[in-house]
């Protein structure tokens, strides 16, 4: 079991309760815990993602309230989607992707990644403004491929490739 951290704007519109959430563990695994936000594009919601651990990062655009509440499905989905459009395995995307059979939410605990999450959420924005909305899986790509100055200026594909060949 896995954890999806989420900022109080996404508690909110999934209509979490602060207090029935548990409170946030050092999570063991290959990847282990992420944090989500809600972030607004163009007036429509969305949800970026980002790995604890490595900062690998993905957002998932024009989300309802009922896909927003049902976190865990769509997380698991487009987490497989990212990695085989990373080039990922099917060996390697089970591997990476098993420990989250069960996810729990809970609040967020890291302002490491959360400041590493909004100039995400800054870069997202941007990007899907000027390119479009077709163009999601390339912007994925490349803020994957910028530099991270919370790891020490280390890609955050590098990271997840080395998570993946060091198990």
């Amino acid at each position: 079991m896995q954890t999806i951290k989420c900022t109080a704007k996404l508690r909110k519109e999934m209509g979490l309760k602060t207090a029935s959430l548990p409170e946030p563990t050092p999570q063991s695994g290959l990847l282990g815990a992420w944090h989500a936000n809600l972030i607004y594009v163009n007036r429509k919601k969305c949800v970026l993602f980002v790995n604890d651990k490595t900062l690998y990062n993905f957002a998932v655009i024009n989300l309802s309230r009922a896909k927003i509440r049902e976190l865990d499905s769509v997380f698991l989905q487009n987490l497989v989607l990212n990695l085989f459009q990373e080039g990922f395995s099917e060996e390697q995307v089970k591997q990476l992707t098993q420990e989250y059979d069960h996810i729990q939410f809970a609040k967020t605990d890291n302002k490491s990644v959360l400041g590493s999450m909004n100039d995400l959420a800054w870069h997202y924005k941007y990007h899907l403004v000027e390119a479009g909305e077709d163009f999601l899986s390339h912007i994925v790509h490349e803020l994957n491929r910028m530099p991270m100055g919370a790891k020490d200026y280390i890609f955050p594909i590098e990271m997840l490739k080395k998570a993946v060949e060091t198990d």
